[in-house]
């Protein structure tokens, strides 16, 4: 039986990273799913894909940090669908990895907006519509909301500002029906923990791998599975949790992961075919 079926979902940040997997991985299970994401990212392809698959989804091509977009958004979503069944803020930006004193300030400004602003917006508009429905909002928080971020400390702080919120969101609904749940990721194998693709050193990639139990990256899809689980009835009596998805880093004392044995840390195959795993916000080009 698909755990979604016929449940419209939106996902913000829908087209690159573990937000592509979210996508496909609902659409998978019958989800009617609203792509959001920049124009320069590949959120027409992603749909395309998606139907190709035989799945059903829209684009939704907007910066949603912006309120009017984020009210559209919403509302393209009713007139397609005629509902809305689950909101999953992933939208977010990981630009720099500099120590808080060469740390730029426009990029600071530039985390606000997309990882805080444009949950909080996306939230507000789609709360109307999930009471409607006892839906559910799924949100993109981080193990660096727990722990901090070192060399990124405001993106950690934009994360505990998630955990935060998505509590406070929850206790707030609970009367109306409407659950409200964080996942957490770790180190996931995307464009925000390759040096060759984002901010990170070499030695930032060391240090996360030998931070993580499992010594590895996780993959997108072993993200997207707990966003599945979350927005399922499954987890109808789940609400204000934060999920890590970490590797256990998050209970962690010191470089564990090289203890890990070689076949621990061999990533899983996965079913979905994820083509943008490395395309995300890694620089403050996106919406400028």
């Amino acid at each position: 039986m698909l755990r979604l079926n016929n449940k419209v979902a939106i996902v913000t940040g829908g087209a690159t990273g573990i937000g592509e997997a979210i996508s496909k991985k609902f659409a998978k299970e019958g989800a009617l799913v609203i792509v959001n994401g920049y124009p320069e990212d590949p959120v027409n392809q992603v749909v395309d894909e998606i139907i190709k698959d035989g799945g059903k989804a829209v684009a939704f091509v907007a910066d949603i940090s912006i309120e009017e977009n984020a009210k559209e958004c919403v509302e393209f979503a009713k007139r397609m669908y005629g509902k809305l069944d689950i909101l999953i803020n992933n939208a977010g930006t990981f630009p720099e990895m500099k120590e808080i004193d060469k740390f730029p300030t426009e990029a600071f400004d530039y985390m606000l907006k997309n990882n805080i602003k444009s949950a909080f917006l996306m939230t507000k508009y789609a709360i109307p519509e999930l009471q409607q429905t006892q839906g559910c909002i799924v949100s993109a928080g981080s193990e660096s909301g727990e722990l901090g971020l070192a060399k990124n400390t405001p993106y950690g702080g934009t994360k505990g500002f998630m955990h935060a919120f998505i509590k406070g969101v929850a206790v707030e609904q609970a009367q109306y029906g409407v659950r409200a749940n964080c996942v957490c990721p770790g180190a996931i194998d995307t464009a925000w923990t390759r040096r060759s693709e984002g901010p990170m050193k070499r030695e930032d990639e060391k240090m996360l791998i030998s931070a993580t139990p499992l010594g590895r990256r996780g993959t997108p899809e072993e993200v997207a599975n707990v966003y599945l689980f979350l927005a399922s009835e499954e987890a109808s009596y789940v609400t204000g949790a934060l999920y890590y998805v970490d590797g256990g880093v998050t209970v962690a004392k010191g470089p564990i992961g090289k203890k890990a044995k070689s076949k621990v840390t061999e990533e899983p195959e996965g079913d979905l075919d994820l083509e943008h795993s490395m395309d995300g916000a890694t620089d403050m080009r996106r919406g400028n």
